[in-house]
């Protein structure tokens, strides 16, 4: 884990705090929205696994922090994933899309599952896989559709920006709740 620096308000000088790791994230679907997505997240800090079963649909040139895999068995990769790992399915197939979602559904130990779909995939998709043993208060954990609120534009570089903030969100509320408490700052009393 890496360090760095960091002063606090009302502390005695800077002091040694770990530096968090970068988010993994899983990202299934080599499509359009994909494409634009990859290009976002090879400038954040962030590891990506690009997974698509369409070897032809990867680019030969990616972002350094991105690790193009063309698999015929994507459901293994989930399972491979490390813990705390942040999923994407925004495949182009629904029967892919509810393969992946019921094996990351599986896990408990993931930090964000998101999908791209309409409200009406996501209500299909909760009764499948309430019907395949998930308990109900689980499918919370389940974005879809997926995308800061408000960007209604469907083009595949607003759609990539939509997921893209709300991943940042996300992580910067997760990193805040993380964040040890510090001594508060002390007044004075003259």
């Amino acid at each position: 884990m890496e360090a760095r620096l960091n002063y606090c308000p009302g502390g005695t000088g800077p002091e040694l705090a770990p530096r968090p790791a970068p988010m993994h994230i899983v990202l299934f679907g080599a499509g359009h929205v994909g494409h634009a997505l990859v290009q976002l997240l090879g400038s954040l800090r962030c590891v990506v696994q690009w997974v698509d079963e369409r070897d032809e649909l990867f680019p030969d040139e990616t972002p350094p922090n991105v690790q193009v895999e063309a698999t015929d068995t994507p459901d293994a990769i989930v399972d491979a994933a490390p813990p705390g790992a942040w999923f994407l399915v925004m495949t182009h197939n629904h029967a892919l899309d509810f393969s992946l979602a019921a094996r990351i559904m599986r896990r408990r130990d993931f930090s964000y599952f998101g999908m791209i779909g309409s409200k009406t995939k996501r209500v299909k998709f909760e009764r499948r896989l309430l019907a395949r043993g998930v308990e109900l208060e689980r499918l919370a954990e389940m974005t879809c559709p997926i995308g800061v609120e408000g960007i209604v534009d469907k083009a595949p570089a607003a759609i990539a920006i939509a997921v893209c903030a709300q991943l940042l969100v996300i992580a910067s509320r997760a990193a805040s709740c993380a964040r040890p408490a510090h001594a508060t700052p002390r007044t004075s009393t003259s």
